[in-house]
C-alpha cells in the first residue's frame, strides 16, 4: 500500500506520517510546498524520516497542476490524504484571497490528479469544525448539519469540501471527509494558542483572553495530533466512501482555564487580561462543537485524556523550546 499525504511536513501532517510509520507498513509520499508553517523539513528531520526507504518527499505548490515529472516519480497510489492548507484564521482575515486561491485550487488540482489514478481506494479530505460556524450554548454539530462559515479560512474549507463531493458524484473519486476540532501536540507552530501561550508565560508577557461581551471566556474542544492521526488511520481502514466523520475533541476547556492549566504544568504564574475582542472584529468564533458519535459507532475512541495530552505537549515543548 502507498499513501500520498499532502501537507505532510505540516503540524498535523507530520504526526500522521509518524503514526503510519509506527502502525502500518504502508509506503508514504509527502507533497508539501514548505511554507513558513512547516519550518522547512524540521519536523520530518527531527523524526528521522528524511532518509527512510519508506518515505519520499517532493516540494511542490499544489495550487498548480501536478507536473508530469512529479506524477511519474510518485507513481500509482492507493490512498490520498489531503491535509495541505493555509489554516490560520487571523491570516485569512488579513489576506482572504490567498486562502481561497490556495485551499480551493490545491484541492481541485489534487482531485484532478486523483481521478486519473487506477489504483486509488480512498481520498480523504481533512477539514475543520469551523465550516459549521459557531456552536452556541451546548450545540454539537453532526456530519449532515449545514455549513455556516464565518471567516475566509472556514469558507475556503467548506468550499473545498463541496468540490470533493462534486468529484465523487461526477467522476467517482472515492472521497471521505473528516472534520476535526482544535488540535494540540508537539512541534506546533507558535502562532497557535498553546505554544503561543507558553511563549508569553515564559517571557512574563500578558495573554489576552478572548471573551463574550459579559467577559465569559470563549472555549474550545481540544484533541492531541496523534489521537487525530489514529482516528484518520482508523477511518482510512474502516470508513465508507462517500461518508463524512467528525473527530470530536476530548474535553471542552475555556480559554482562561486552558491558560491557567498550561501555566500550572510549567510551574509559572500567568499574566492575562480578559478582552471582548470579537465584537469589534467579526470572523472569530468563540465556540465550536462537533458530535463524534458516528465515529464512535465505527469503533474509534481517543486513546488519551485531554489533561495527559496537554501535559505531554507542554513538557515536551519545555524541553524543545525552539518550537516556541
Amino acid at each position: 500500500m502507498k499513501i500520498l499525504i499532502t501537507g505532510g511536513c505540516g503540524f498535523i501532517g507530520h504526526h500522521l506520517v509518524q503514526h503510519i510509520m509506527l502502525n502500518a507498513d504502508w509506503d508514504i509520499v509527502i507533497v508539501d510546498k514548505l511554507t513558513y508553517a512547516t519550518k522547512g523539513l524540521d519536523r520530518i528531520r527531527e523524526m528521522g524520516y528524511l532518509n527512510s526507504d519508506r518515505v519520499k518527499l517532493f516540494t511542490f505548490d499544489l495550487a498548480t497542476p501536478l507536473s508530469d515529472g512529479i506524477k511519474q516519480e510518485i507513481g500509482e497510489v492507493d490512498i490520498i490524504a489531503h491535509l495541505a492548507a493555509e489554516t490560520h484564521v487571523d491570516n485569512s482575515i488579513a489576506d482572504p484571497v490567498l486562502f481561497v486561491q490556495n485551499n480551493i485550487m490545491s484541492t481541485t488540482y489534487i482531485l484532478e490528479y486523483a481521478r486519473g489514478l487506477k489504483s486509488l481506494k480512498r481520498f480523504l479530505y481533512f477539514s475543520t469544525d469551523e465550516v459549521y460556524g459557531p456552536a452556541f450554548d451546548d450545540c454539537l454539530y453532526s456530519e449532515d448539519d449545514r455549513h455556516n462559515p464565518k471567516n475566509p479560512y472556514s469558507a475556503s474549507k467548506a468550499g473545498a469540501e463541496h468540490i470533493c463531493v462534486a468529484y465523487e458524484n461526477t467522476y467517482g473519486v472515492p472521497v471521505i471527509i473528516v472534520n476535526a476540532m482544535n488540535v494540540i501536540g508537539e512541534r506546533q507552530l507558535c502562532e497557535k494558542f498553546v505554544p503561543l501561550a507558553m511563549g508569553k508565560i515564559l517571557r512574563n508577557e500578558t495573554l489576552y483572553i478572548h471573551c463574550y461581551k459579559d467577559m465569559t471566556p470563549g472555549s474550545r474542544f481540544y484533541i492531541h495530533a496523534r489521537n487525530v492521526a489514529d482516528a484518520v488511520l482508523h477511518i482510512l481502514k474502516n470508513g465508507e466512501v462517500g461518508e463524512s466523520y467528525n473527530i470530536a475533541g476530548e474535553q471542552e476547556v475555556d480559554n482562561l482555564e486552558l491558560v491557567k492549566t498550561i501555566a500550572d504544568i510549567m510551574g509559572k504564574e500567568p499574566k492575562y487580561e480578559m478582552v471582548d475582542f470579537h465584537s469589534g472584529r467579526p470572523g472569530h468564533d468563540l465556540r465550536y462543537g462537533l458530535n463524534g458519535s458516528k465515529l464512535e459507532k465505527l469503533g474509534w475512541a481517543p486513546p488519551k485524556t485531554f489533561r495527559k495530552s496537554l501535559e505531554k505537549t507542554v513538557l515536551w515543548t519545555m524541553d524543545n523550546r525552539q518550537w516556541i
